[in-house]
């Protein structure tokens, strides 16, 4: 499977590769929502995992417009924020998930046998 990993935090990025780490997994990183677009339209990766805090453009703005061009595009929201009213607009902009970062092991059960 190929995930586009959308966050401003290198760490995160590299957390997240890790737990999704299986020799038939490939990624690609970015670090903010424009080149998220940018790399979403260039490589089709079957899942984006998307932060919503980003410079240039937030994880919502950026999955409305990779929905908008790629209808059938994957994203999955993985944020620290448990706020109802950004998962509803995730979800609105075309995300299939909302997960929270305090539990990361979650996101390797998201994918399992998908």
């Amino acid at each position: 499977m190929v995930f586009l990993i959308a966050d401003d935090n290198r760490a995160v990025r590299k957390m997240e590769q890790t737990i999704l780490t299986a020799p038939q997994n490939t990624f690609i990183e970015c670090a903010n929502g424009k080149e998220a677009v940018e790399k979403y339209a260039r490589y089709r990766p079957d899942w984006v995992i998307m932060d919503i805090e980003m410079d240039i453009l937030d994880g919502i703005a950026a999955s409305r417009k990779i929905i908008r061009s790629f209808p059938d595009a994957k994203i999955l929201i993985l944020t620290q924020y448990n706020d109802s009213h950004l998962k509803k607009a995730a979800l609105e902009a075309g995300a299939k998930a909302y997960l929270l970062k305090d539990d990361m092991t979650r996101l390797a059960d998201f994918f399992e046998g998908k």
